[in-house]
């Protein structure tokens, strides 16, 4: 079988590189308040996201009780709502999470730990709780109106928590340690996986046409925060 070509770029330039297993030159800062400060800029974004999703919700409630009303298309309106809230939690939650995974919180305060870390499941729940609970409850809506918001706002829900959890946070304490333990090699990841590889030739990147290259700070920062566990077999 014909191995496929691959392509090893530097993350830190894009520019392309030949495959080694290498030290690196870390060239960017990487303390904790650089990594603050490059985080403050996505989690702007998430909470403007945020901030547009929470009106989307409030523009459905009040074409639910009419204060806002377009003859016709109500029922339209009702639904772009419940989709563009839909949309806008999930970019909030995703600029959250690499918010996080630049600037990771500390897990020595467990409740902090969490809220920083699952403030886009939070900001999905406000976003459709209330929604789904008026929809059930209330008795002056229409039949062919509430079979239709129904699910279509119990699916919003389920879709924005799971996309919005982190499934796999890491701790500013391991992000040092695992920092620490690789400072100066070399570490691979590709565009669309999790795992950083220690190894160019991982049985796991065979098939990847684009490979970076880089520091372990810079896969971490790029939210590839899980060893693979072929790599660390060997």
């Amino acid at each position: 079988m014909a191995v496929k070509e691959r392509k090893f770029v530097k993350a830190s330039s894009g520019e392309a590189v030949k495959t080694t297993k290498s030290k690196t030159e870390e060239k960017v800062s990487y303390t904790k308040e650089a990594r603050h400060e490059r985080a403050t800029g996505k989690r702007i974004i998430a909470i403007v996201f945020w901030v547009l999703a929470i009106a989307c919700e409030v523009v459905f409630f009040l074409t639910l009780n009419k204060t806002i009303y377009i003859k016709n298309y109500q029922l339209y309106v009702q639904i772009g709502a419940l989709v563009l809230d839909l949309i806008f939690v999930i970019i909030g939650s995703q600029f959250w999470k690499r918010a996080n995974d630049v600037d990771p919180a500390s897990d020595a305060n467990s409740v902090k730990f969490f809220l920083q870390n699952q403030m886009g499941l939070i900001v999905s729940i406000l976003a459709f709780v209330p929604i789904v609970i008026v929809l059930l409850t209330n008795k002056d809506l229409d039949k062919k109106t509430k079979q239709v918001l129904v699910p279509v706002a119990a699916v919003a829900l389920v879709l924005a928590s799971l996309l919005s959890i982190d499934w796999n946070p890491i701790s500013e304490e391991e992000y040092q340690a695992t920092a620490q333990a690789l400072k100066g090699e070399a570490v691979y990841y590709t565009q669309f996986g999790k795992s950083y590889h220690l190894d160019p030739d991982c049985r796991a990147l065979k098939n990847s046409s684009v490979v970076y290259e880089g520091t372990i700070e810079e896969a971490l920062d790029a939210g590839r925060n899980d060893p693979c566990d072929f790599c660390v077999e060997q």
